[in-house]
């Protein structure tokens, strides 16, 4: 029988995920080859041989995305499947009919063919767009778990920009951890936060692997996703987090719609400071396409050192990379703690933006008089570095999960400006938690 050859379009996440559990040493198909985009210099490689299994003995190429249409002809290519997110249900059509025209099959997968089966209970985090603050929720989930007496361990979802193959499994327990995989910040802004918490983390490349390792040592699983992801474990309990401040947007990106559909509980966060007209539409939605799920809603109170610090000062503001590239927002807590404390002024960091940061600025024109925390590499650390240094300004507002002042040398005043997540009543996540403990 002919196999049907396939090419995956990804940002080195979900596509290496679905590869691997469905793709890899499956006889039906062959995969000729991966399209990335989103990461800086994920292109131009390959999924190497040593993940790709038996069949792929070079390994399988990684090509940029804007090859799609030459790649399904050049390689007479049957099915595309779509394996990125955060993207709106209009961009992946658009995707789709490029593919379609082109000749080849499109596909979505859904989770019956993605999701691996773990021995222990799996509570999955996950949102319907980057930067509703499903990171604060696992976080909340996590110290609920432990007050109860449980192991934890959390899995976090795909970030693999260095070598692959020794990414394929990475744990981190500690900052030394963080140093030896050479994290980039985006890496550091999720991982640093639970390891202060005493929290082991995994990550890398192979999932089922990495499963088999974490169910070693933990009573319960907590996936944290990323993007507006789905879960890669089949969840006991599903817990998607959605943001106030961009009504709709629920309904209208990929593939955070079938989180919020799939999902067993739907946080509404941030309703400290969203409008009350939006949340109630954010609710409306949710009810809508999920009436069955339990619906909490929280707060994201901000935390700033010193916030006497700000009043009166021209400020840059240092936010959430991810938020303001993939998630589309024009600003974050940094500018909440900013307008809050009384500053002087918020200075615009574009025109001051070094290298690949303005590059940033141009491919995500939504990102308003920000900064965002770029650092995929240590070459975009330094051009990172290279813009605070450039920006005129009295105080830099560092509002990302980490002190920025680790990995970059700041040479101005800073103040930090800190996160969290409090449920709003009842129901709360203590009451959702308590069928998983008690199952345990």
């Amino acid at each position: 029988m002919t196999k049907c050859r396939v090419l995956i379009m990804g940002a080195a996440g979900r596509d290496f995920h679905d590869f691997n559990v469905y793709f890899r040493g499956n006889p039906d198909y062959h995969v000729v080859a991966f399209t990335g985009t989103q990461i800086p210099h994920i292109t131009e490689r390959v999924y190497p041989p040593e993940l790709a299994g038996s069949g792929y003995p070079d390994g399988i190429p990684i090509h940029l995305e804007s090859e799609l249409v030459r790649l399904i002809r050049d390689q007479d290519v049957d099915q595309v499947v779509f394996a990125y997110s955060d993207v709106s249900h209009e961009y992946v059509m658009h995707r789709a009919s490029e593919v379609l025209a082109a000749g080849a099959d499109f596909r979505l997968m859904g989770t019956g063919t993605t999701m691996l089966q773990s021995a222990r209970p799996v509570v999955a985090v996950c949102a319907g767009r980057t930067g509703s603050g499903k990171s604060q929720t696992t976080r909340r989930i996590c110290d609920l778990l432990r007050e109860k007496g449980k192991r934890i361990v959390v899995v976090r979802h795909p970030m693999p920009y260095g070598d692959l193959v020794s990414q394929a499994c990475q744990r981190f327990a500690t900052y030394d951890d963080l140093e030896r995989h050479r994290c980039t910040i985006e890496e550091r802004e999720e991982y640093e936060p639970l390891i202060d918490r005493g929290v082991i983390v995994y990550a890398g490349v192979d999932y089922g692997r990495i499963l088999h390792e974490a169910e070693r040592e933990t009573d319960v699983i907590v996936w944290d996703g990323g993007n507006n992801d789905l879960p890669f474990y089949k969840p006991d309990l599903h817990v998607v987090v959605v943001d106030p401040h961009r009504p709709g947007h629920e309904l209208r990106y990929h593939p955070g719609e079938a989180n919020v559909r799939a999902a067993d509980v739907v946080v509404i966060n941030k309703v400290d400071t969203a409008d009350g007209a939006n949340i109630d539409a954010v609710r409306n939605n949710v009810s809508g396409v999920n009436p069955g799920a339990m619906v909490i809603e929280a707060a994201s109170p901000i935390f700033v050192e010193e916030s006497s610090a700000i009043r009166g000062k021209r400020v840059l503001v240092v936010e959430d990379g991810p938020t303001l590239t993939h998630g589309e927002m024009a600003y974050g807590a940094g500018v909440v703690a900013a307008r809050r404390f009384g500053a002087a002024e918020i200075v615009d960091p574009r025109p001051y933006a070094a290298g690949s940061i303005l590059e940033t600025y141009e491919k995500y024109p939504t990102t308003g008089n920000v900064l965002p925390a770029m650092g995929y590499g240590q070459e975009q650390v330094d051009e990172l570095e290279q813009t605070i240094d450039n920006t005129p300004c009295d105080l830099v507002l560092i509002a990302t999960p980490i002190d920025l002042r680790r990995v970059v040398t700041i040479d101005k005043p800073c103040q930090r400006v800190r996160y969290e997540m409090q449920e709003i009543g009842r129901p709360d996540l203590t009451d959702v938690l308590e069928p998983v403990l008690s199952a345990i």
